[in-house]
């Protein structure tokens, strides 16, 4: 089977929500590049680098059974001949969970190669409570 051609950054973002909606391993891996120093870092989880860790990480998301849903909105992109930076506000559903989840703040980059666009980082983190942010006098730039 042969991997699928990304035209643009946008199209291999879809098919990496894509995948994590069905749960396909071999999509999933299918989105990202296969340089050594690929990095994902899932929400209040530690820094993975290499596609060992990577596909082991949602290998065992998958494997959990959780069918996960997101809708990316608030897109904000930045795009040159060769690398793409998305930052994006995901909205998760996980099915037979009826709660309201908050936003999680996730920036995808893309760097294009002979093969087209591939993922070459994923970071998600919680987005912050604002009515907490807002409440406090303390700064609210760490760095």
């Amino acid at each position: 089977m042969s991997s699928p051609i990304f035209t643009s950054p946008e199209d291999a973002e879809a098919a990496f929500y894509a995948a994590l909606a069905q749960a396909d391993l071999d999509q999933m891996m299918a989105v990202w590049s296969e340089d050594d120093e690929v990095a994902c870092i899932h929400p209040g989880s530690i820094r993975l680098i290499g596609l060992t860790a990577i596909r082991e990480s949602w290998r065992q998301l998958f494997a959990s059974g959780a069918r996960i849903t997101v809708s990316a909105t608030h897109p904000v992109r930045w795009t040159d001949m060769m690398l793409a930076v998305h930052t994006v506000h995901q909205h998760v559903h996980v099915e037979g969970d009826d709660r309201l989840h908050p936003p999680i703040i996730a920036t995808n980059v893309f760097a294009r190669g002979a093969l087209g666009w591939r993922m070459v980082m994923h970071h998600a983190a919680p987005a912050p409570d604002m009515d907490n942010l807002h409440s406090h006098d303390s700064p609210h730039i760490i760095h």
